[in-house]
Formats: C-alpha cells, sequence, structure tokens
C-alpha cells in the first residue's frame, strides 16, 4: 500500500519543478512512510512522486517510481496484485523475463512491457491504482481496480493536470482549483457520500472503478479518454447466460474454495499481517479461514464500546476464542471517539457524512501497532444482499404497486405546493412542533410522488436527505445511478438491481473511502479477500436462492462460516459499525456543532437555507425529530469547509 502524485505541464512555462512533487509527496507521506522516490522527464513536462509502505520486496529493488528494463514505462503505483507470481510464471515461459527483485510492481511493469496495458490488467487479481508515463509515446496512463479500493483523483487546473491517491496531494500545487461543487454537496447531502465521477471541487473527478485514462503529453487540447476494461454490470451481463445451476451443497463449496484462495493470495506479505473481526459474518468468515490456513494465531482486532447498543465486543471476542486467534480487544469511551471528529476533515479531504469513519478509524489505529496488513470483511452485504435496507426496499415496493399509476402523475404535479413553506409558518403560527405538522404531513405526501418506480424507492431508502435542493440556494442535483427511473417488479430483479448500484456507488465511494482513509491516516494497509475479481464474478452467477432466504441475506456465508463457528457465536440482530451520533449531537457534540450551524455564520456563507438549516437543528435537539444523519452530513461539510 502506497501513495503517489504526479504533474502533467501543457506549457514549458509550467514545468515540473521538484520542490512541488517534494511537497505533494510530504501531504501523504501517510501513506507510505517507509520509502520516497521522484521521477522527472529530460524536458520536465512530467513528474511523478511515489511514497511507499513496504509490503512485498523490502528492498531497494521495490523502489518507485519505476522504469522497465529498456526504460520505456515509468509507473508509480499503490496496491497489491495478488496473483503477480503466477503471472511471472507466465512472463518467464512467454518472454523469458528476468526479474531485478521480487516486488509485485516490477511484475506489474514487465506485464505492461510484454502484454500491454489492457491485457495485463486483465490477468490481473488484486487492487491498485498506478501512474504510468510511456516515454516512447508521451502519454500519461492512469488506471484503477475494478472494486474501487484504491482511490485516483485527477483534473485540470490552470493549464496543468494534477493527479494522485489523495486531494491533499493534488491542493499542494500552486495551479490547484479549490472552487467547490455544489451539486456535488448535493448529492453528498442525499447519499452521506459523492458518487464519482464528481468530487467536492469543480475541477476534480474521481477515475471510476474499472477504468483506464489516457492522455497525451504533446495535446493542449485536454483530450482524455476514459476506457472501462471491467464493471459489476458488464460482469453481471456475462455471468446472467451462465447462471450456476448447481445443488445447494455445490454452491456453497464453490464460493468457498474460491474465498479459500482470495484469503490464501491476500495473506502474502513480508510484514506483520492480521484481520479486523467484528463478530458478525463477514470479518468472522474472512478470520477463520485466514486461522484455517495458517499454521500460528492469527492476531485479530476489534474496537468496543461501553455503550451496550453499539459494542459488538464481546461477540467478536467469542468468535476469536474459538477460532483460536490471537485476539486484542480496545474499548473506547466516548471521549476517545469524539477526540477524533476534528481529524475527520484532513484525514478525508471531502466530505464524508459516514460516522462508522470514527471507530473504523479507532480499529486500524490499534491494529497497526501490532500489524501493517489488515485484511477486513466488506463486500458481503452488497453481493449477498446483507443490508436490511434491501428487505424494507422491496417491502415498500410491494405496498406502493397498489396505488394507480394516475395517484403518482397528480402527486408529481402537485409537488411544488407540497413544498411551499406555507405550510412550515402555518405550524408554528397554530403552535404545531412534532411529526403531526402539517410540513410533515406534506412533506411526505411529496416523497411519495417520486415513487412510481423501483430506483426511486431505493433512492428514497438510502437518501439521508430526501430534497437537498431545499437546503442549498439555486443547486441542481446532478444525475447519477439511483437517479435514472427503472420498472422493476420482479423481487429476485429488484435485489439484483440494489446489490449491483451498491456496488457500483455506496461500496467504493462511501465503504471502500471510509476504510481506505482511515487505515492509510495510520500507515497501515488493508485487504478485501471477497472484492477479489474472481469471487465478485462466482458471486454474480450465483442464483438469489443461494444469497437470500428466509427474509435474511448471505445465505451461502453463513453456511460455510457455520462449518468454522458454532451458529450460537453468531445468529443474533446486525448491530452496525456505529457510534451513537444522535444522543453525542444533544450532549458532547452540541456546543461544536452549534457553532459550525450558528445562523449568522450561515448567513455569511450563503449557501444553505438557514431557516430550513435551524429548523432541523432546534427539533434534534429537543428531542421531537431524530434528524442525526442529515445533521451529520451538514456538520461534516461544514467542519471540512472552515478547514479550507
Amino acid at each position: 500500500m502506497c501513495g503517489f502524485a504526479g504533474i502533467l505541464a501543457e506549457q514549458q512555462t509550467l514545468a515540473v519543478r521538484p520542490d512541488l512533487l517534494q511537497a505533494m509527496g510530504d501531504s501523504i507521506v501517510h501513506r507510505g512512510p517507509d520509502d520516497q522516490g521522484i521521477y522527472t522527464s529530460a524536458d520536465n513536462t512530467i513528474g511523478l512522486v511515489h511514497r511507499r509502505l513496504a509490503i512485498l520486496d523490502l528492498s531497494e529493488a521495490g523502489h518507485q517510481p519505476m522504469a522497465s528494463v529498456e526504460q520505456r514505462y515509468v509507473i508509480a503505483f499503490n496496491g497489491e496484485i495478488y496473483n503477480h507470481l503466477t503471472l511471472r510464471r507466465e512472463l518467464e515461459q512467454q518472454f523469458g523475463s528476468q526479474w531485478r527483485g521480487h516486488s509485485d510492481t516490477e511484475t506489474l511493469l514487465e506485464g505492461i512491457r510484454c502484454w500491454g496495458i489492457e491485457q495485463t490488467l486483465q490477468r490481473c487479481a488484486g487492487m491498485f491504482a498506478f501512474a504510468l508515463w510511456d516515454t516512447e509515446q508521451q502519454r500519461l496512463t492512469l488506471a484503477r481496480d475494478r472494486a474501487g479500493e484504491k482511490p485516483l483523483y485527477y483534473g485540470f487546473c490552470n493549464g496543468v493536470f494534477l493527479f494522485g491517491s489523495e486531494l491533499k496531494a493534488l491542493k499542494q500545487h500552486p495551479a490547484f482549483d479549490n472552487r467547490i461543487s455544489m451539486p456535488s454537496v448535493a448529492l453528498m447531502l442525499r447519499y452521506k457520500y459523492i458518487p464519482a465521477p464528481h468530487t467536492v471541487y469543480q475541477h476534480i473527478q474521481k477515475l471510476p472503478p474499472g477504468c483506464i485514462l489516457t492522455l497525451s503529453g504533446k495535446d493542449t487540447c485536454h483530450t482524455i479518454e476514459i476506457n472501462t476494461y471491467w464493471s459489476f454490470p458488464d460482469a453481471a451481463q456475462r455471468t446472467s447466460s451462465n447462471l450456476f445451476e448447481g445443488s445447494d451443497q455445490e454452491a456453497v463449496a464453490a464460493l468457498e474454495a474460491q474465498l479459500k484462495l482470495s484469503v490464501r493470495e491476500q495473506m502474502l506479505a513480508d510484514v506483520p499481517l492480521g484481520a479486523f473481526l467484528s463478530g458478525g459474518t463477514d470479518s468472522s468468515l474472512i478470520a477463520a479461514l485466514m486461522q484455517a490456513q495458517s499454521s500460528k494465531p492469527v492476531k485479530t482486532f476489534t474496537v468496543g464500546f461501553h455503550v451496550p447498543e453499539y459494542n459488538e465486543a464481546e461477540h467478536a471476542k467469542a468468535v476469536a476464542t474459538h477460532l483460536g486467534t490471537d485476539h486484542t480487544e480496545v474499548y473506547v469511551d466516548e471521549q476517545d471517539a469524539l477526540n477524533v471528529v476534528p481529524s475527520l476533515a484532513h484525514m478525508y479531504d471531502e466530505p464524508l457524512g459516514d460516522s462508522s469513519q470514527i471507530p473504523t478509524y479507532l480499529i486500524a489505529k490499534e491494529a497497526k501497532k501490532h500489524v501493517t496488513v489488515a485484511l477486513s470483511g466488506d463486500g458481503g452485504d452488497e453481493l449477498f444482499g446483507g443490508y436490511s435496507r434491501y428487505f424494507r426496499a422491496t417491502k415498500f415496493a410491494r405496498k406502493l404497486s397498489a396505488v394507480p399509476t394516475p395517484t403518482f402523475s397528480l402527486l408529481k404535479k402537485c409537488q411544488p405546493l407540497f413544498h411551499a413553506d406555507i405550510w412550515q409558518d402555518l405550524d408554528h403560527a397554530v403552535g404545531l412542533q412534532t411529526k403531526g405538522t402539517l410540513s410533515h404531513s406534506f412533506a411526505r405526501v411529496a416523497e411519495l410522488a417520486e415513487l412510481s418506480n423501483f430506483s426511486g424507492i431505493y433512492r428514497h431508502v438510502v437518501s439521508n436527505s430526501k430534497h437537498p435542493a431545499l437546503l442549498l440556494k439555486n443547486v441542481t442535483e446532478p444525475e447519477n445511478l439511483l437517479s435514472h427511473p427503472h420498472h422493476i417488479s420482479n423481487v429476485d430483479e429488484q435485489f439484483n438491481w440494489m446489490m449491483l448500484a451498491d456496488s457500483q456507488s455506496y461500496l467504493p465511494d462511501d465503504v471502500l473511502v471510509k476504510v481506505d482513509r482511515a487505515a492509510m491516516a495510520t500507515s497501515l494497509e488493508t485487504r478485501v479477500p471477497m472484492l477479489d475479481h474472481r469471487f465478485i464474478e462466482l458471486a454474480l452467477q450465483m442464483p438469489l436462492r443461494h444469497k437470500v432466504r428466509d427474509g435474511q441475506g448471505k445465505w451461502a456465508l453463513k453456511q460455510i462460516l457455520y462449518k468454522h463457528v458454532p451458529r450460537g457465536l453468531l445468529d443474533r440482530p446486525k448491530k452496525g459499525f456505529g457510534v451513537p451520533i444522535d444522543h453525542w449531537l444533544r450532549g458532547p457534540l452540541k456546543s461544536w456543532a452549534e457553532a459550525l450551524l450558528d445562523e449568522s455564520r450561515l448567513k455569511q456563507q450563503g449557501l444553505f437555507n438557514v431557516k430550513l438549516v435551524r429548523k432541523y437543528w432546534r427539533e434534534h435537539l429537543s428531542g421531537a425529530r431524530d434528524w442525526q444523519y442529515l445533521l451529520w452530513n451538514l456538520l461534516t461539510f461544514q467542519s471540512w469547509l472552515e478547514q479550507q
């Protein structure tokens, strides 16, 4: 796991400067504290800086940026290629390749030299982002792994093309344009994250997962070409004509064999390795398969809270005891968690309203004291229908199917009336302050008007703010994956569509961002075996009956886990991985939040509907409504803006 950044200048007057590359690299030293390297082309039009967290080949042979054997290609690479030893053997057999060291970066570079970029990526199993400069063609290539585990940002700013692993690196360059994209803020208020390719900045984008970006150093027209070499929809389409037809037992066996392989490959490291363990299905399964393939106790880690409804440490400890892992649990009190809050804006670079970022950072911080690599169970919910909202959405859709279509059309036409402030003013006039208010009732009717198709229903279910445009001034919310209408009536199709949608948005832009930044802030590498593309494609082949049964998801994963851990340690309601933000906003975080949501401050900024924001804040403080998720989104943005 590493970090990199770079500059491509289109004019000689904007030539690359080593001191700027140094500053960009220094800003992401947490991603790679073990080594640094800088490359600049002879004409100073391209520069790369790399920060290294040494995992494979700790010697100088793993130093980056790394040049290919004939010096044509130069690469800055972040991630791991898990099957690189297999690729090495193939390259040796086909091309007689010889090696200077044993890093996966060298393997990747040799593959690109011999097979080309896209063919090499099709062969790779791993998580990665990289920048490749072709000195012969004067062409820059950026690429990102299939599931989006590793980040990659890019954009033109004042005649300079900037790119890198984190936004803080790009911001070190004096050409960086920090103008805020308010449409992206609208997306963040709705979903709590900003979906790719958008970022919080107008001129910077995220490279979507599974994509290759190319840009010629000779092209002054800013012609960027982006091609997709793998995507969830394409993989789902390929497997739809070849669904798994075996029995339950055969399905479980096939999934177990592939996941064991993924775990085994991801346990390859030249540094200490462990796993996050929450006691839930996914993390317990990864820990179990690691322990089954290890000759010594695997190091596992969990974070516990003294608030019972948020604490799963006891369950994790019971699973660890049964598996025989070397288990570490750290209990944090309220103040430990609250101390993290001020650092979130710097850690994440753009607003992320997922409060589980707090315990994620705390567990990563503890794990780093013992290991350099930690495996996690992320991906199981998206691939095997594990989220409770999937069941809520299908139940909601079933109820709404009884509403006649003309009724939806009428509600749509009347939406502006339902949103009018007159209802809120009338509430205050007659002294109504609770859920039974006219404004609340009409807002619910307005929401109903948007639920005439299944994607609208699911968008409603996952939205923290149902109408972010009401909170912002003169802002239009951009189109995204969930805003396109999809009329799906079959329950199997509904589940598959939701899982596919989350795999392309919530997973890479919230879950994986949360884990990557929290872990990298402590210089800890995380690996996600369930996001090995071979396991993903096998999961996509599985009919829904192998995933969802009896009103619960992850059926097949649980069958594998029951071979290692007794049901009694696992069959319990899922608590999630959160913190009591609702209570904190009325207690220890109240003064912090009040300062960020201060009426005069909001008016001076001129970004939000001050009257509405203050209404939400008052209602939450009084206990009349629970606005914790919406308020946390607003506060995350305000905290980020303050840092800017």
